[in-house]
Parts: structure tokens; C-alpha cells; sequence
């Protein structure tokens, strides 16, 4: 399946990195956040990716231009330096379509933007371009399939250290609990989506607000729980987080190894 890729957003909270670095181009170790959540699906076999550019758009077609699979992977070196023989390689097999979806556009114009780019297909991928999951893609993408519906996206825990407050009618509290010890859960992305999906995106839609609304009205959404690894780069604490864990050789997310 075809990959769309959510990559033109502002990064309001990370701005003192994306005012300089666009979010997805962002390092988590030796590479950009965005290079491990495409390595991530092409190990599960779907190496064809769509990305929808917007804000630092120009970087990241550059950074992908510019690509030097030496910098970050082992290779010999021999004819006196005329033969490269690489260890292992990254995009070799990939085929990334840029598409500039307008610097300010919703995420639910992004995605009308690149229809042509999905093409006849009746099933594609999608996801924002920040979250980084040891979800098992090959059996949750056999589910979606099998419950045929428009969408499937997953829910994680609420991650936040926020508290929700428990309060009575004399706004005295009653109780508080963590956001993240509590029943809710957040939507994490990795959707799948069947083709019907952009005939409920209108012009200027942002995805998950009024698309979705005209999809659970036809009970044509599924959620699907996710308990295991999951974190997304909003901030400078969870890039912070995410480069400890891997610098620490063993990244819930590395699936490839």
C-alpha cells in the first residue's frame, strides 16, 4: 500500500528547532524522525511513500536529494576508492512523490491534494509524520482490511502529566488524577484508509474534525487500541526522551532489527 505522510505542519511547540529544521526532519539519533518512521513501514513491505510538503518543504527535498547512505551506514571501501560496497542500505527500494500541499493547509486538505497521487488504489496508508510505534502493521492492517470500513486509526494512552480535576457544584475538588493513570486514550494516527475517504473531505477540512464526524455518523471509524510503544515529537522533552531511548541500542520502534 501507498504511505501518505503528513509533513507541512508548523511545530508551533518544537519552534525553536523548526524555525530552523522541519519537524519531520528533525534527529532522533544519526537520523531525521521522519527517516525512521519510513524505514518503519518499509519493513513491513510498503516502500511507496507520498509526502504532503508544506512548511520547510524545500529542506526535506533536499535533505532526500542530498542523501548519503555513507554517513549512517557501514560500507567497504576498495579500487582505491572508485567501488563502494555497502553493508546495508536504507531507500534504495523506495519511490518518495513530493507534493507541496500548501504552506497553511489543514491536514484534511493535505490529503485532498495528493488524490491523484493515490491513484486507482482502494487501499492506502497515512499517518503524521511525528510518532514513532512498535505497533505490529502487518496484523492491525489485516484487521482494518477485514472490517472493511473507510477508517482505522489507533488510540494509545493519554501521555500527558496534566491532571484532570474532580470538582463539586462549590468547586471544591473531590479528587485529581493524572491524564495519563486515567481511561483516556488519544488518537495516535497510523491510519489505514480505504479510497471512499476523500469523499468526505471537503475543501480547507481538517481531518479529524468534521471527515471523521460524517464518517462515525455512518459508524464507518474504528479505533484500535495500542498499549504497547508509542511516542510522538511534540516537544523538546520528547526529543529529549526519544534520543535517550535510541541512544540506548535497542528502540521499541527499530522493528527492521
Amino acid at each position: 500500500m501507498k504511505v501518505v505522510l503528513f509533513c507541512g505542519g508548523l511545530g508551533m511547540r518544537l519552534r525553536d528547532y523548526s524555525d530552523r529544521v522541519p519537524k519531520p526532519l528533525i534527529d532522533v539519533g544519526p537520523r531525521p524522525i521522519v527517516w525512521h518512521l519510513m524505514k518503519y513501514y518499509a519493513h513491513f513491505g510498503h516502500r511507496e511513500f507520498i509526502l504532503c510538503l508544506g512548511h520547510g518543504g524545500r529542506a526535506i527535498k533536499q535533505y532526500f536529494l542530498s542523501y548519503d547512505e555513507s554517513t549512517t551506514n557501514d560500507f567497504v571501501l576498495s579500487n582505491g576508492g572508485k567501488t563502494v560496497d555497502y553493508l546495508s542500505r536504507d531507500l534504495d527500494d523506495w519511490r518518495i512523490t513530493f507534493v507541496d500541499t500548501g504552506a497553511n493547509s489543514l491536514i484534511g486538505e493535505r490529503l485532498r491534494r495528493v488524490r491523484e497521487h493515490v491513484g486507482d488504489d482502494e487501499w492506502f496508508l497515512a499517518n503524521y509524520a511525528d510518532g514513532l510505534s512498535d505497533l505490529p502493521l502487518d496484523t492491525y492492517v489485516e484487521g482494518a482490511v477485514e472490517r472493511d470500513k473507510i477508517g482505522t486509526f489507533i488510540t494509545v494512552p493519554a501521555p500527558h502529566t496534566f491532571h484532570i480535576v474532580h470538582s463539586d457544584p462549590e468547586h471544591y475538588v473531590d479528587d485529581l488524577q493524572l491524564v495519563a493513570e486515567s481511561t483516556v486514550r488519544c488518537n495516535a494516527g497510523y491510519f489505514v484508509f480505504k479510497s471512499e475517504i476523500f469523499d468526505y473531505v471537503e475543501p480547507g477540512d481538517e481531518l479529524v474534525d468534521r471527515p471523521f464526524s460524517r464518517l462515525i455518523a455512518e459508524r464507518q471509524l474504528i479505533a484500535v487500541p495500542h498499549d504497547g510503544f508509542w511516542r510522538n515529537m511534540d516537544t523538546f522533552k520528547d526529543k529529549v526522551l526519544l534520543d535517550e531511548i535510541e541512544a540506548g541500542g535497542h528502540p521499541p520502534w527499530r522493528v527492521w532489527h
